[in-house]
């Protein structure tokens, strides 16, 4: 006899798997309003304006900040002795190539902004990593990467208290108590990583494991426990590469703010250093709030017009300025999916049977 309660866990498994395709429409439409209400002339004088040296200056930015959340990345397991016996330790290039690789999934492909730290976690063990220090390592920089943003939303948040008017003070309070919220959510998810309860987690991430890793790579799922390996990256005489991954990550939120003041400084429109970091800190923060929605789609551009209404920018000017961010999105994400089915493609050679 079937269980009554399996029904309604079917149905949340399949709402839970469909999540990105409906993110993925409803951001769609959400940015095809956005674009079809406003003056697509504005919108497309504001980004001719941007110019070819504008866009080349943003992709050299995302890329300076992909390669500092790459060596943030490598910082995690300096020294923890992740390899497997035999096969030395891993290159910081190799978590440089496969970051950029983690952000391509995210942004160009219709997943949950998760989908390339799925990706990562498999690729690294090609390099000898067991797959439980993998997920550990990806669990961890996922932590710092919160955590540090929070941090960035916060200090978004006290720039905008400074400015004068109702709205302003409204939208610092309302991101103040957000950040407060996820301040509690990255100290549980922190104790879910370090206390026994990450039991659960360690038996979700192992299916997860098998799944994603297969059944023919033992050397990449063999090694220590989830739990075993999180203990390992978090112990503490490692404080200082910790305070290494934090930094950079922190370096790398605050370096977006670079993108958005040579979009605006394009277009012509002056931007202090207050409005260009609340600016880059709240649309962050908005976009990370609807991770469902890949790429924050949609969710972005409209991020980007409410929170530049405050500093008096223009509709069209906002979009424009979303717009161009996805710019580097394209650029550095295709060659990076290539970069990934080329090393699946590598890894499928050296797995098939002689002959």
């Amino acid at each position: 006899m079937a269980d009554p309660a399996s029904a309604p866990r079917r149905l949340l498994r399949g709402l839970v798997r469909r999540l990105p395709l409906l993110g993925t429409l409803a951001g769609l439409a959400l940015g095809t309003w956005l674009v079809a209400t406003n003056d697509l002339t504005a919108i497309g004088d504001a980004f001719g304006r941007i110019g070819a040296p504008g866009l080349a200056g943003l992709v050299l930015v995302r890329a300076l900040i992909i390669l500092l959340c790459g060596l943030a990345w490598a910082r995690l397991l300096a020294g923890v002795g992740a390899a497997v016996p035999g096969r030395g330790a891993v290159e910081t290039g190799a978590f440089v190539i496969l970051r950029f690789v983690r952000e391509g999934v995210n942004v160009l492909l219709p997943v949950a902004s998760v989908g390339g730290e799925v990706v990562g976690g498999r690729l690294l063990t090609f390099w000898g990593v067991a797959g439980s220090f993998a997920a550990a390592s990806l669990l961890a920089d996922m932590l710092i990467q919160v955590a540090t943003q929070v941090a960035f939303t916060g200090l978004g948040a006290g720039l905008l208290w400074r400015l004068p008017g109702e709205a302003a003070a409204t939208l610092a309070r309302w991101t103040a108590e957000a950040a407060a919220v996820a301040v509690a959510a990255v100290a549980a998810f922190f104790a879910l990583q370090r206390l026994g309860s990450a039991r659960g987690l360690e038996r979700r991430l192992s299916g997860l494991l098998r799944r994603v890793l297969g059944a023919s790579e033992p050397d990449a799922a063999a090694g220590p426990s989830v739990r075993d390996a999180l203990d390992a990256v978090w112990a503490r005489d490692r404080r200082g590469p910790l305070a290494q991954a934090t930094l950079l990550h922190a370096a790398g939120w605050l370096l977006g703010a670079a993108e958005i003041w040579i979009v605006l400084a394009c277009i012509g429109v002056e931007a202090s250093l207050t409005e260009v970091l609340v600016l880059e800190s709240l649309s962050q923060a908005i976009k990370s709030a609807a991770f469902p929605v890949p790429s924050g789609l949609g969710v972005q551009e409209g991020g980007f017009v409410f929170v530049g209404a405050l500093f008096g920018l223009d509709a069209g000017i906002a979009i424009a300025l979303s717009l161009a961010k996805r710019v580097p999105d394209v650029v550095l994400g295709l060659p990076a999916l290539l970069v990934w089915q080329t090393l699946e493609a590598r890894r499928a050679q050296v797995l098939a049977p002689p002959g």
